[in-house]
């Protein structure tokens, strides 16, 4: 293979990645504490986008439980849209593992 053979592949995966990354940010995770009583939503892009408490998890007496579970809950979305990234990335990728890619 020559460089400039080389050079349009290298192209083209790019375009293809930045392609991926548009149509993965599009996507949405959830992630969610205590039962469903705290749910975070997260896009492909690692945003958190929303977060839901149900009324019956707000107790002023429980402030710290709360503050818990919303943390729970935006780690979970967050793993979750990393792996969104990682399956993605592996589907262009073939299964390779390309450092410095993501």
């Amino acid at each position: 293979m020559n460089v400039q053979e080389m050079m349009r592949k290298a192209k083209q995966m790019q375009a293809k990645l930045e392609q991926m990354k548009e149509e993965a940010g599009q996507k949405t995770v959830e992630g969610s504490a205590g039962g469903q009583m705290v749910v975070v939503t997260a896009n492909g892009r690692s945003e958190i986008i929303s977060v839901k408490i149900d009324p019956e998890v707000v107790d002023k007496e429980e402030v710290e439980m709360l503050q818990d579970l919303v943390l729970a809950a935006t780690n979970q979305a967050l793993t979750r849209a990393q792996e969104l990234m990682n399956e993605e990335m592996s589907k262009l990728t073939g299964g390779m593992n390309l450092p410095g890619l993501f």
